[in-house]
C-alpha cells in the first residue's frame, strides 16, 4: 500500500518534498516513480527510481525535481525546487515489478501512471 505525505501549499520559488511509503519495494528489480495530475490536464510522470538507483527524469523538470529512495526506511522522495505555480498538481507515487520499461524515454515519463501500484495522492498547490 503506498501512502503519499509531505503535500501543501508553497510560494513560487520555493520547495517542497514529496514522500511516499513504499514496504513492499525494498529488496530488488522493481521500478518506482512520481506522476502527477493539473486540474483540466492529463497524467504525465516527472521521474523514475529503479532498485539499482538508476533515475531518469522528463525534461521539463531537470534542474528542479530530484527523486530518491531510501529502501531501508520504504520511502519515496520527490525533492521539487524553485516550484513554479505550473506544478500545482495532483503528485502520485507509483510502483510496478520489472526494470524493462522503468525510465522515461525521448524526454518523457508518460508509462508512470501505468505502473501497477499507486497511491492516492497529495495535493501541491504553488502561489505567485
Amino acid at each position: 500500500q503506498l501512502m503519499e505525505s509531505g503535500g501543501g501549499s508553497v510560494e513560487a520559488g520555493g520547495s517542497l518534498r514529496l514522500s511516499c511509503y513504499t514496504p513492499e519495494f525494498t529488496a530488488s528489480n522493481y521500478c518506482l516513480g512520481w506522476f502527477l495530475q493539473a486540474t483540466g490536464e492529463g497524467l504525465e510522470g516527472p521521474a523514475t527510481i529503479d532498485s539499482d538507483g538508476s533515475t531518469s527524469y522528463a525534461d521539463s523538470v531537470k534542474g528542479r525535481f530530484t527523486i530518491s529512495h531510501d529502501s531501508v526506511k520504504s520511502t519515496l522522495n520527490l525533492q521539487i525546487d524553485d516550484v513554479k505555480p505550473e506544478d500545482t498538481a495532483m503528485y502520485y507515487c507509483a510502483a510496478d515489478y520489472g526494470l524493462l520499461f522503468c525510465h522515461c524515454t525521448a524526454g518523457a515519463c508518460r508509462h508512470i501512471p501505468l505502473f501497477g501500484y499507486t497511491g492516492q495522492g497529495t495535493q501541491v498547490t504553488v502561489s505567485s
